[in-house]
């Protein structure tokens, strides 16, 4: 259930630039983000990167929308959304703190997240965040400047992409648990 609240915005989003404006799609997943911060405050629970990061750039780009180019297209919006959830995720490993990691200390012991290769596997699985964000962008590009091709093409390869680090980040713990003897969860169950 976790899981689902925070790629909650994420899916109102592409539900949104479906159905109604550019503008209103990331208002409302700003929005989103910003209740998903305000839970996590009120539990006493961290400001997650991810969820703060994706609040901003979201806001960034429908005051962008508002402001300056109101007729920037879906594309362009949906690549621009791309790129910051792409660049949250790399730098957040940048600087030494995968965004996983926040996750992960709050949903195991102290001694799980004290075992050799926790960071570790902190790394491996936002680097699969980020491959997947990544491929999302380069969808939307390939879309951006091969007009020709049909809009599910990108769709299809957002889904591959997303559903593929969702496994990934629930399939990597076990793996490591039976190789290595290691629990190591990054993000909340996924079941």
């Amino acid at each position: 259930m976790a899981i689902f609240l925070i790629l909650a915005p994420y899916g109102a989003f592409t539900f949104l630039m479906l159905v109604t404006s550019a503008a209103v799609s990331v208002f409302t997943a700003s929005a989103i983000c910003l209740a998903t911060v305000a839970v996590d405050v009120a539990r006493g629970r961290s400001v997650k990167v991810l969820a703060a990061g994706s609040a901003i750039v979201f806001a960034a780009i429908g005051l962008y929308l508002a402001l300056i180019d109101p007729a920037f297209g879906p594309l362009g919006v949906k690549l621009s959304v791309d790129i910051g959830i792409f660049v949250i995720s790399l730098g957040s490993m940048l600087l030494r703190r995968p965004f996983t990691l926040q996750y992960a200390l709050e949903s195991v012991p102290a001694e799980t997240a004290a075992m050799p290769g926790f960071l570790t596997a902190n790394y491996v699985i936002t680097s699969a965040w980020t491959a997947a964000a990544l491929l999302m962008a380069a969808a939307n590009l390939v879309l951006l400047y091969v007009p020709g091709l049909p809009l599910w093409s990108s769709l299809a390869v957002a889904f591959a992409a997303r559903n593929s680090a969702i496994y990934f980040t629930k399939w990597y713990p076990e793996y490591r648990q039976i190789k290595y003897g290691t629990p190591a969860r990054a993000l909340p169950d996924a079941r």
